[in-house]
C-alpha cells in the first residue's frame, strides 16, 4: 500500500454537506462526479494530500442509502492507494481478508477499486484504489 488515498463520508444531501465542508476546510471542492453503476454522487475535496470524498445516493437501492439508512450519516470507508490492486486484491485474500468483489471496478476519481468486507476487518469498509493508466 502507497498512502491513504481517501476518506469517504456518506451524506443525505450532498450540496449541504459540500457546504459544510467548505466552511470546515475553507475550501471547495475540485471534482464532483456521479458514478451510475454504484448509484452515487460523488464530491471531492484536498487540503494538501489529503482526500475526502463526500457519497450521497442517486437511488434508494444505493449501497449508500442502506448505509445512511442502517448507520446515518458519517464515515463510510477509508481507502489506501495500491500499485497493483489485482496483485493486493490476491495478497489480501490470501492473507484471509474478504474481498466484495472478484475483479477490480472502475470508481470515481479515474480509480480501479475494490473492497474489503468490514467482518474481516475489524467493522471498517477498506477501498483499495488505483489510478487507471
Amino acid at each position: 500500500m502507497i498512502n491513504v488515498e481517501h476518506i469517504g463520508i456518506a451524506v443525505k444531501e450532498l450540496a449541504a454537506a459540500e457546504k459544510l465542508f467548505s466552511a470546515l476546510l475553507n475550501a471547495q471542492p475540485y471534482k464532483q462526479e456521479i458514478i451510475e453503476s454504484e448509484h452515487v454522487a460523488t464530491s471531492f475535496f484536498k487540503i494538501n494530500q489529503t482526500k475526502i470524498e463526500l457519497l450521497e445516493a442517486t437511488s434508494e437501492d444505493s449501497v449508500i442509502a442502506r448505509y445512511i439508512e442502517k448507520k446515518g450519516e458519517g464515515f463510510h470507508h477509508v481507502a489506501f492507494e495500491v500499485e497493483d490492486i489485482n496483485a493486493e486484491m490476491e495478497r489480501l485474500q490470501n492473507e484471509g481478508f474478504t474481498l466484495l468483489s472478484a475483479e477490480p471496478k472502475p470508481g470515481a476519481d479515474n480509480k480501479l477499486v475494490c473492497f474489503l468486507h468490514p467482518k474481516s476487518t475489524n467493522g471498517i469498509l477498506i477501498e483499495l484504489c488505483q489510478e487507471i493508466r
